[in-house]
C-alpha cells in the first residue's frame, strides 16, 4: 500500500511540474527524503476524498514542500460540480484574501525603496482621509441605536493598513451602526475603480480609534491605492511588473481574461457562494475596473507556490530577490504585541495563539491555538475556501486550493493538524 501511495504522489507530483513548470527547480522526491511518512499522508488523501464523497466540496488541491522538496501533491474531485470536469493543477482559484500578503509584499518592496514609510500618514497619499472621523455608538432614550462622530486622536498610518489596525472595517459582516453604514453606503456600486472606491470609503465613520484594534477591513484594498498612488501605475501593472511576472506567477491576476483560460474557473456548489451577510462569489470572468488587493485576486496552487516559496526563502526566489530577508522576518514578526496598544476586536481571524505581522496572521505561542504548529509560522486564508502557511521552524510551506464558503475553516484546521501528524 505504501509504495502504491509513493508512486501516486510521485506521479501526480510529476503531472503537477508539465502543467506548471519550474514550480521548484529540485523536482519531486518521494515523501520520507523531506520527512513526512507516506502513511501520514495517506491520511491526507483520505481526508479530502472523504469531503468529496460526502458531498462537502467538490475537489481540491494540495502542496506540502519541505526542506526544499516536493513532500506532497495532489488532486482531488472535479473542478466544477457542473461541468465534472476533473481538478487539475492548472485549475483558476478565487483567492480572496489570500491576495493580502501579495499586496502587503508589493507595498513593502517601495518602502526598502524609500518611496513609502509605515510610519506616514494615510492622507499624505490619499488626502480624503484626513478629516476621517471615528464612529462612536450610543443608545437614545428610546433604546434606538446611534452614532456620535468623533475625532481621530491619531492619524491612519501605512502600518495601520497593513496589520488592520486603521479603524476601517468590512461590511458584509458583523452588526452595528458603522458596518450598517457600510452596506448602505453601496461602496461597489457602478463602474468603481480603486481610486473611487476609496474616496467612497473615506466618507464612512471608522469603527476604531486608528491604531487600538485589529479588526479585519478593507485596509489592504487603500493600500493598493496607495501603490497605486506611489507608483504611478494601476495596482495590477505594478504587481505585474515588479512581482508576478518575475516570480513566474502567469495565472495570478485580479481576472481571467484569456478566452482560453476561462473553462480552468474553479466552481464551488451552487448552494456553497455566500460570503457573509450580503455578498456572493463573482464571476473572475467578467473584468471590471476594480482591483481589490484585499480580496480581488485569483491564482493556481502553482504560482502560488512560488509565492510561498519566495516567502519561506526569506524574499528570494531562484536566484533573484524581492525583499531583503530582514524586511521578510520583520513582516513575519508580531505588530500587535504586548506595548503595540493594540487589542484583538469581536472577530479576531488569527485566532489564540496568534498575533499579526505585516499581511500575515503570526504564531506566537507553541500551545493555546487547538490547531499544530510552530511558532514564526506566517499564514493568511481566502473566504473562498484556499489557505496557506509558512513554517519556518520546519522550512515547510503549505498551500490548499478550494471553492468552498460553508466547510472552510474546519477543513483548514483538520489539514494542519494532519499536516503536523504526518512528520516522520
Amino acid at each position: 500500500m505504501l509504495s502504491a501511495l509513493r508512486l501516486r504522489v510521485a506521479v501526480a507530483t510529476v503531472a503537477f511540474f508539465i502543467a506548471v513548470p519550474n514550480v521548484f527547480a529540485e523536482g519531486p522526491v518521494v515523501a520520507e527524503q523531506a520527512g513526512l511518512s507516506t502513511a501520514g499522508l495517506a491520511r491526507i488523501d483520505a481526508y479530502i476524498k472523504n469531503e468529496i464523497d460526502q458531498n462537502k466540496i467538490p475537489g481540491a488541491v494540495m502542496l506540502i514542500e519541505r526542506n526544499g522538496k516536493t513532500a506532497y501533491f495532489n488532486s482531488f474531485g472535479v473542478r466544477d460540480p457542473g461541468t465534472k470536469v476533473p481538478m487539475t493543477p492548472d485549475t483558476i482559484f478565487r483567492i480572496y484574501s489570500m491576495s493580502k500578503p501579495i499586496t502587503t509584499v508589493a507595498a513593502m518592496m517601495l518602502v526598502e525603496e524609500g518611496k513609502l514609510q509605515l510610519d506616514d500618514p494615510l492622507s499624505k497619499y490619499i488626502p480624503a482621509f484626513a478629516d476621517v472621523k471615528v464612529g462612536v455608538e450610543r443608545k437614545e432614550e428610546d433604546g434606538a441605536a446611534a452614532l456620535d462622530l468623533v475625532p481621530v486622536k491619531r492619524p491612519i498610518t501605512i502600518q495601520d493598513l497593513m496589520r488592520h489596525t486603521s479603524g476601517l472595517t468590512y461590511g458584509f459582516f458583523g452588526e452595528g451602526v458603522v458596518k450598517k453604514a457600510y452596506v448602505d453606503a453601496h461602496l461597489f456600486a457602478g463602474e468603481v475603480d480603486n481610486a473611487e472606491f476609496v474616496q467612497r470609503l473615506a466618507k464612512l465613520p471608522l469603527v476604531y480609534q486608528p491604531g487600538t484594534t485589529w479588526d479585519y477591513s478593507h485596509s489592504v484594498d487603500v493600500l493598493g491605492r496607495v501603490i497605486e498612488v506611489v507608483s504611478g501605475k494601476s495596482l495590477y501593472e505594478f504587481e505585474k511588473e515588479r512581482l508576478l511576472d518575475p516570480l513566474g506567477m502567469k495565472d495570478t491576476s485580479f481576472y481571467v481574461t484569456d478566452a482560453d483560460k476561462k473553462a480552468l474557473v474553479a466552481e464551488p456548489f451552487p448552494d456553497d457562494r455566500k460570503i457573509g451577510n450580503d455578498a456572493e462569489m463573482g464571476d473572475p470572468r467578467v473584468r471590471q475596473k476594480w482591483e481589490s488587493g484585499g480580496g480581488g485576486m485569483v491564482s493556481t496552487i502553482g504560482d502560488y507556490a512560488r509565492f510561498a516559496a519566495m516567502i519561506l526563502n526569506g524574499g528570494t526566489l531562484d536566484g533573484k530577490r524581492y525583499l531583503s530577508p530582514k524586511t521578510v522576518a520583520y513582516m513575519g514578526s508580531n505588530h500587535i504585541g504586548p506595548g503595540s496598544g493594540v487589542v484583538p476586536g469581536p472577530y479576531y481571524l488569527p485566532g489564540p495563539g496568534f498575533g499579526f505581522g505585516l499581511g500575515f496572521a503570526v504564531r506566537t505561542e507553541a500551545g493555546i491555538s487547538p490547531i499544530e504548529g510552530s511558532v514564526g509560522e506566517m499564514n493568511w486564508s481566502g473566504a473562498g475556501g484556499t489557505t496557506f502557511w509558512v513554517d519556518r521552524q520546519e522550512n515547510m510551506f503549505v498551500v490548499f486550493m478550494a471553492q468552498t464558503v460553508t466547510q472552510r475553516s474546519r477543513i483548514r484546521a483538520t489539514l494542519k493538524n494532519l499536516v503536523y501528524g504526518a512528520f516522520d
